[in-house]
């Protein structure tokens, strides 16, 4: 009977631990997954575009083709490569946060700017030849995917980032699946809403009366002006996660001064407002660090068009050849 009371309290305390062990993953999940934000809701407001075209019934199985890439994306390849860097160059992890962050920077500023001349953007899929639809859907595919696959090694890093070093490698590696998972999850079933949303309120306007008839002429109406709103939304968060990325990772690396400008900023305007000193100080900063995002993200663009770009499409070309 004491050896069964015993070992009774060793799964007692076994479930305790994984218990704690569960808080622990489910707390630094929601951390990682609210720091990783920008790019979140950056990739849902990307990817309805891919869909755009196709027959309604073609929709949801395209979305949900995307959404295994980007889960093979975060769990086959970056997962155990965001666990090789932790455990062998943890000091690349900050480095390599830099550069997510400014490209989030980049493609928030070039946003910005094909909003401000519009005459200059440039999208790839406008003008597209009309051929085979498998072929096409292939194409769309795979792109998305590949523009998928940039902004999942964004999160990662972000969501490594956030789990404290006294962390075991098993630990890291299990909340780094539980973010790849439940971003997305959340990410793509929001797509699959939002990219139906029309064809419900359709459906609701032709087939019910009144109310619901109401309904489903506003959801219509409603898409485009939310889909606007997306963007912005998005486009807002990424200047505002990069430049904090960036700015964070110059003061990490002893180059402080601005990230502790911005700080000492907040902390003056909240201390003015002392009846919503949390949100002030967090609009301050946040409203500062997309100012810092949007003038590193307008500084790369000429970048991007002069140098880089015509290295990789020389790489491109070059392993081609080799092919």
């Amino acid at each position: 009977m004491s050896g069964l009371i015993a070992l009774l309290d060793d799964v007692a305390g076994i479930a305790k631990v994984a218990a704690a062990s569960v808080d622990d993953v489910a707390g630094m999940s929601a951390k990682a997954g609210m720091k990783a934000a920008g790019a979140v809701i950056d990739d849902a407001a990307v990817t309805p575009k891919y869909v755009h075209g196709f027959d309604a019934k073609r929709e949801i199985p395209i979305v949900w083709r995307i959404a295994k890439g980007s889960i093979f994306n975060k769990v086959v390849i970056l997962l155990p490569i965001a666990l090789l860097l932790s455990q062998f160059a943890p000091w690349a992890i900050t480095p390599l946060l830099m550069i997510g962050g400014a490209y989030l920077c980049f493609e928030g500023a070039e946003k910005v700017w094909h909003a401000l001349r519009p005459h200059d953007a440039h999208d790839s899929y406008e003008g597209e030849e009309v051929g085979d639809p498998c072929q096409l859907e292939e194409s769309k595919v795979k792109g998305a995917i590949k523009t998928d696959f940039i902004l999942s090694a964004e999160i990662m890093t972000i969501a490594l980032s956030t789990i404290p070093p006294d962390q075991g490698i098993v630990m890291r590696a299990i909340v780094l699946f539980a973010v790849a998972v439940a971003i997305t999850v959340a990410v793509y079933g929001a797509v699959g809403l939002i990219v139906k949303a029309d064809d419900y309120g359709v459906a609701l306007a032709r087939t019910r009366e009144g109310f619901l008839e109401s309904a489903g002429r506003a959801i219509v109406k409603a898409m485009p002006g939310f889909m606007k709103t997306l963007t912005i939304v998005g486009t807002a968060a990424m200047l505002w996660v990069g430049g904090n990325i960036v700015l964070h990772g110059l003061d990490e690396l002893g180059f402080g001064l601005m990230y502790d400008t911005i700080h000492h900023w907040s902390e003056f305007a909240a201390h003015a407002v002392p009846a919503a000193q949390g949100f002030v100080g967090w609009a301050v900063t946040a409203f500062f660090d997309g100012l810092f995002g949007l003038a590193l993200g307008l500084l790369l663009i000429p970048l991007s068009t002069t140098v880089l770009a015509p290295l990789w499409r020389g790489g491109q070309r070059l392993l081609g050849r080799t092919a």
